[in-house]
């Protein structure tokens, strides 16, 4: 049964070849049987006579052949995907790291791919589509190879990108020959796994003209949604992956009902636990010292995505080998998430004028975040330029959390004023550097105000949301107002703590001006020097009251 279905695949797959060579063989054999029953000055006549044909007919071919592609663009339509061997794929669920959630529910969809007899005859549904959304870089694509590997099936991949062209019909014609291809892969192999990456570009909310036209994307998705539909009443056992990292209300609501994409599978950014695990797993593939403590970069981590954790071994690993080390150790490790999270240090000449305002500037921000801010810690301080950037401040949340309350908003807008502050306290007069700072500032105000009902005269709702035209003048001037008088009292507070602290203030500076850079270790023991313990570890520091 399975040969004969091996030949019944090979015959779809090859049909037109073998028509046209069997034609070949015989417009050849025929003229041939005919020309031997001549005698020998006729058939020599013929045979120049015929040859001169055959290279007419063949340079009209040609010329028809390119002008045809040409028309349509090197044959748009024609779909290149091939099937990709599992073998080939061989991504094992122990190669999944730091998405256990995620795997899960992804083992639950192998088990129903390989049992789907069973489901069927105790009357469950076949699940067509899986869709997989979270920030880039979470392991949605490597979910979904360990899923065909596992599953034993054919796997193909494509991009949605791929399937938007300016000619319309296009994309319609690739779905329709992307499924019709997995079909037969299924019909042969018991089944067939369909990973369709950035979904988002042919399954956002359809757009319709007021004219009666569509824009091309629509065409594209309704065959999408058709051959979806046309699933279930195949006997193959074709299922469905997309993967998007845009947000669920921009797809489609007849992409996302029952019976098309049937499972959803959040893939989020690692916990702790789970970016321990990250990093052991990718410290393995190169060579680390056993000294490396895992648990705390792990917590240094936080936010990281696991190709952010892949990508900081892999720049250690460069970063070892430059030194000329055997080993990946620590030193290594964060020098490249320094680098990787702040840009490489430029050793540009900078005026000593410039190094001052760059070092009260930085100074300011690391007061700010270090006595006002209830999440984040200081790790490092520095007034090398990096980037852009003449000096840099580098902070992370102390601790994971879910939710962004008013207080952190709030420490996030004196943190980005403290550097303005810090000039201003100084030297009378700013620089043009705090420019990205005001950017930060007003955007968080804003926010707060306008969107999180976070202000202080009760304004409650999500003003965002209605069209700007729909908004009376007044309304968005109280708004408006509501965000400066956040930003001013900020920059009070801010300004109150570096005079009132201007002998740390000085200190600080003093020392980025000698040393260049501060870790978090010298930053605490300076803090401590003045009795100024870290407030999210023993809060003792009371700051200044307002906002």
């Amino acid at each position: 049964m399975n040969l004969l279905k091996k030949l019944k695949l090979f015959w779809w797959n090859h049909w037109i070849k073998i028509v046209v060579i069997g034609w070949t063989v015989f417009i050849f054999w025929v003229p041939v049987a005919a020309l031997s029953s001549i005698d020998s000055y006729q058939r020599s006549y013929m045979v120049a006579w015929l040859s001169t044909m055959g290279l007419q007919a063949t340079i009209s071919a040609v010329i028809f052949v390119v002008l045809y592609s040409w028309v349509l663009q090197g044959g748009l339509q024609k779909l290149k995907k091939k099937q990709v061997k599992t073998d080939r794929v061989n991504i094992k669920w122990d190669d999944i790291v730091g998405m256990e959630a995620a795997k899960m529910e992804a083992k639950e969809l192998v088990s129903l791919i390989k049992d789907r007899a069973r489901v069927k005859k105790i009357g469950g549904n076949i699940i067509r589509g899986m869709l997989m959304m979270g920030p880039p870089g979470c392991g949605k694509t490597y979910m979904a190879k360990a899923i065909a590997t596992e599953a034993g099936v054919p796997f193909i991949s494509m991009s949605g990108a791929e399937f938007v062209e300016v000619f319309v019909g296009v994309g319609a014609s690739r779905v329709r020959q992307l499924f019709q291809r997995a079909r037969r892969l299924a019909y042969a192999d018991g089944g067939c796994v369909i990973f369709i990456d950035e979904i988002d570009a042919v399954a956002r909310k359809r757009v319709f003209s007021a004219f009666g036209g569509t824009e091309e994307t629509n065409s594209t998705q309704n065959q999408l949604l058709a051959e979806m539909d046309g699933l279930g009443d195949k006997e193959e056992n074709v299922i469905v992956i997309g993967a998007t990292n845009a947000a669920e209300d921009s797809l489609d609501a007849a992409l996302l009902r029952p019976g098309r994409f049937d499972r959803k599978i959040y893939v989020e950014k690692p916990d702790l636990a789970e970016r321990e695990l990250l990093f052991s797993y990718y410290l393995k593939r190169v060579n680390a010292d056993a000294s490396v403590d895992v648990a705390r970069f792990a917590r240094k981590a936080i936010g990281k995505s696991p190709a952010d954790i892949a990508n900081i071994t892999k720049e250690a690993a460069l970063i070892a080998t430059r030194k000329n080390v055997d080993k990946v150790n620590s030193e290594h490790l964060y020098e490249a998430m320094e680098r990787i999270d702040l840009g490489l240090k430029k050793m540009t000449k900078v005026s000593e004028k410039d190094r001052q305002v760059t070092a009260y500037h930085e100074t300011g921000h690391l007061m700010a975040l270090y006595l006002l801010h209830p999440t984040d810690d200081v790790f490092k301080a520095s007034i090398i330029p990096r980037g852009p950037a003449g000096g840099v401040v580098y902070h992370l949340p102390s601790e994971e959390t879910q939710h962004v309350n008013r207080d952190r908003v709030l420490a996030n807008i004196k943190v980005a004023l403290a550097g303005y502050a810090g000039e201003k306290v100084k030297f009378g007069v700013t620089a043009t550097g705090v420019c990205n700072d005001f950017t930060q500032a007003m955007w968080w105000a804003h926010k707060m105000v306008w969107e999180w009902g976070m202000s202080k005269s009760g304004w409650v709702g999500d003003y965002a949301r209605i069209p700007k035209e729909q908004l009376s003048e007044d309304i968005k001037q109280k708004l408006n107002m509501e965000s400066h008088q956040i930003i001013q009292e900020c920059m009070r507070e801010v300004e109150e703590l570096l005079r009132k602290e201007s002998v740390i203030f000085e200190r600080f500076a003093k020392e980025l001006l000698t040393r260049n850079e501060l870790d978090y270790d010298d930053i605490e023991a300076i803090f401590k020097e003045y009795g100024k313990a870290n407030p999210r570890i023993n809060a003792k520091y009371v700051p200044p009251q307002g906002s």
